[in-house]
């Protein structure tokens, strides 16, 4: 192949890749509007505040990806020591 076929090629796949993308994003829109109400209506019930489910999601992720807590807590020492700031 030469140069011209490689980036026609190139531009074809970057132009799938697109669309692909598009329909993922616009089937997920639908999901990110019940994950919304879920919050608002946790919240506007009472049941959890704002920060509480910040922590739950925090809590879940750490266990769905099986973090070492004691090599995370490890971790949060020494940047709580070091005073790391972003």
């Amino acid at each position: 192949m030469n140069t011209t076929n490689d980036q026609k090629e190139k531009e074809q796949h970057m132009s799938d890749y697109i669309k692909q993308l598009a329909a993922i994003e616009n089937a997920i829109e639908p999901f990110k509007e019940q994950k919304k109400d879920l919050r608002a209506s946790f919240h506007e019930n009472g049941w959890l505040t704002k920060e509480e489910m910040r922590l739950a999601v925090k809590a879940y992720r750490l266990v769905k990806s099986d973090t070492d807590m004691d090599e995370l807590v490890d971790c949060f020492q020494r940047l709580k020591k070091a005073r790391v700031t972003i």
